[in-house]
Parts: structure tokens; sequence; C-alpha cells
């Protein structure tokens, strides 16, 4: 999935979050999870193996309609998870008495008809985005700058595709050895730095750590192009360029204003949540 997917992994129904992936051009849900949602049951793993088994005495098998796909868990780690797309879902719904299954029904096929809209019309996609970042409070700018830096992300991973780059690890080295030039430390290291697990690091930098960011990567799309980098090899050597130029621009920077553009906050701790829905809350009045 690209960036502007990973956003929209997690879906929430009545307060309750659903995880979801992007799998053969479609939305593939987490059973557990819908389960959990409709009965409320204290072991949702437990009633759908029972479910499965009850459905398979009257020779319906569930399990052949789900997928078995990696979605993140609790601890952070992605374990292979049953998983269903929204046809196999409203066959698993009609196995299970629950009031809530007619409501969930509707916003389930609401789910897949914004998504396909969103296929043909990215920009609804972009909108939905920004109201997903103003309700947790993050400001316009930053919002503007985030999306921005989504599109920047994109032209570059497109641009390493068409010279060779096929295989995730190789994003992820080549995104290291950006985000290294750029900031002195990789991905890995800025989050642990940042006090981040499983969360997106780009959802917790500042706007200058956005905007250099951006820099690092427009950068080595705009070396790749001019020095038709082909290969993996030829591609490291402009991403460590592309970085490098960033690098020396946060340098000096920081050596102008005697501060730091890396910085530990993050908008996980609840101080940091509350500055931030004020202010989301001045800049609306």
């Amino acid at each position: 999935m690209k960036e502007t997917d990973s956003k929209n992994t997690l879906i929430v129904f009545e307060d309750k979050n659903i995880r979801r992936c992007w799998h053969n051009n479609e939305w593939y849900f987490s059973v557990i999870d819908i389960v959990a949602v409709l009965t409320e049951s204290t072991d949702a793993k437990d009633y759908w193996y029972r479910l499965k088994k009850r459905e398979k005495e009257h020779a319906v098998q569930l399990s052949t309609i789900c997928r078995q796909l990696k979605l993140i868990s609790a601890d952070g780690k992605k374990y292979e998870t049953d998983c269903a797309n929204t046809k196999a879902l409203f066959r698993i719904i009609q196995s299970i008495t629950s009031k809530k299954a007619e409501p969930f029904k509707l916003w389930l096929a609401k789910v897949g008809y914004e998504r396909i809209r969103e296929i043909e019309d990215p920009e609804l996609a972009q909108e939905r985005m920004k109201k997903l970042y103003e309700q947790k409070g993050y400001s316009k700018s930053w919002i503007d700058k985030r999306i921005r830096g989504i599109a920047v992300r994109q032209d570059l991973t497109n641009e390493w595709i068409k010279r060779g780059i096929e295989k995730q690890k190789d994003f992820s080295i080549l995104t290291a050895e950006i985000t290294n030039a750029a900031f002195d430390m990789t991905p890995k290291e800025y989050k642990k730095f940042k006090g981040l697990t499983h969360q997106n690091l780009r959802d917790h930098m500042t706007d200058l750590e956005l905007i250099f960011s951006m820099l690092g990567e427009a950068s080595t799309t705009e070396i790749a192009k001019n020095t038709n980098a082909q290969g993996f090899d030829k591609n490291k050597i402009a991403a460590i360029k592309g970085g490098t130029i960033a690098g020396n621009a946060r340098k000096e920077l920081e050596t102008e204003t005697k501060e730091k553009i890396s910085t530990c906050d993050n908008y996980l701790n609840t101080q940091e949540k509350i500055n931030r829905l004020e202010k989301a809350k001045k800049d609306k009045s």
C-alpha cells in the first residue's frame, strides 16, 4: 500500500476500531474486529471460531470466503488475520444475530462506495484525509505540508519503480539513506528518538521536519531523473545525494537559528494533544 492508503488502515464504527487493508483493488476488513463490534463478545476470536464451526455443520464454509492477510496487532507487530471483502462480510453478518447488523451493513456499503469514488477522484481522498487530521487537532498549515509531503513521496516511489526498484526491502533501504543523510538518523532511530513504536513517523514531525523530509525526497527524485539512475546501486547514490542536500540545508538553518530542527516532540502525550485541539479551535473561530 502507498502512504496515502496507510493512513486508512483503521476505520471507526460506533467508536470501535476496525482494521482493514487494501488488497486486490478492494478493502479487506478484519473479521475478528467486526465480530467484536457486532456481538460485543469478550472473546471475539472464540466467537468467530465457534461461528465457523456451527456454519460448517450446515455445509457453509465461512473460512473459504476469507483471506489471511497481515494486519497490525495491539503489540505493534503484523500477524496473519482472517479478512473479508465487502461481499463476504455481508454473508458473514447473516450468520450473526445482532441488533447492530443493519446499521453496520449500511455503514459498510458507504465505506466501499467512498473508496470507489476516491479512486475515480483522488481529491476526495485528500479532503477526507484533511478532515481526519483536523479532527485530531493538527493545524491547517501542518496538514497542508503533510499532504504535500505525501505527494512528494508518491513522485519518488513512482520514479523508483520506473528505475527498477521492486522489493519493499529496497524501498525501505533507500528511504533510510535519505533520512539518515538529512537528519543523521535512520527512520528506525528517528522513531526511537521521538519515543514512537508502530506509529507513522511523519505524523509526529514538526512543520520544519516535514519540510526537510520533502526536500530530501524531492532532491532525490530530481537527481535520479537527471542522472538516469537505473537499478538499486545507482538509486542508492542518488538517495544519499538527495538526503545530503536536505541535511546541509538543515545544518545551515540550525547554525543560523541556534536551534535543532529534529526534536523528540511527538503527538502521543496528552498535553500535546490538548494544545493541538485548542489551536484547532482557535483557527476555526
